[in-house]
């Protein structure tokens, strides 16, 4: 076998099990927290020793931010056709459609949320470096539908997005706690109402 395809085929295995891993810990901690996460448990539901886990992921801490990624990597953020209010108005629509449907991906993020909120010095840490990214995402967006002349000129653009984002964290809590699906639909359009008659221009 060349060598550059034996490199690849390691490179696909340790993709694949680096892959299996953050997902048996997502169902763990959508079902128990993050106690049940730890590399031995991980490991043993993944179908690997606590040293392959090691190996991939070196702690606990690394573990659980590689999770949070991929559960802030389920949010698909539409693209900019130039009209930045619609896009932010995709924006709060997918997120909170995300949260929602209530995957365990959801519900693990959510849940590590809820954590982070508790005072868990490594969750606090991991969610205050995700909810920078998220307002840097926003921000983009602010700024673009200012200069497009979708949104207001006198956007206060780092106010706006530290706003979207408390209002979409806290909405997505409201939705984890098991409304009907008729409701979580008429939140979702008067989230998406209430931004666009916010910063529209």
């Amino acid at each position: 076998m060349p060598r550059s395809e034996e490199r690849r085929t390691q490179a696909e295995r340790r993709e694949s099990a680096e892959r299996r891993v953050i997902e048996t810990a997502v169902l763990l901690i959508a079902e128990h927290g993050t106690r049940a996460a730890t590399l031995a448990r991980v490991g043993e539901e993944a179908g690997y020793s606590r040293g392959i886990v090691t190996h991939h992921f070196g702690t606990r801490d690394r573990l659980l931010r590689e999770v949070v990624a991929h559960a802030a990597g389920q949010v698909e953020v539409p693209e900019y056709a130039g009209d930045g209010l619609l896009q932010l108005r995709g924006v709060v629509r997918a997120y909170l459609r995300t949260i929602a449907d209530r995957t365990p991906t959801a519900r693990a993020f959510v849940r590590m949320w809820g954590e982070a909120l508790a005072a868990d010095p490594v969750l606090a840490e991991v969610f205050a470096d995700q909810d920078a990214r998220l307002r840097d995402v926003l921000a983009e967006i602010l700024v673009r539908g200012v200069a497009d002349g979708s949104m207001r000129a006198d956007l206060r653009v780092d106010a706006a997005a530290v706003f979207v984002t408390g209002s979409l964290r806290g909405t997505a809590l409201q939705l984890m706690s098991g409304l009907l699906a008729e409701d979580v639909t008429a939140v979702i359009d008067e989230a998406e109402r209430l931004v666009a008659d916010a910063f529209g221009a």
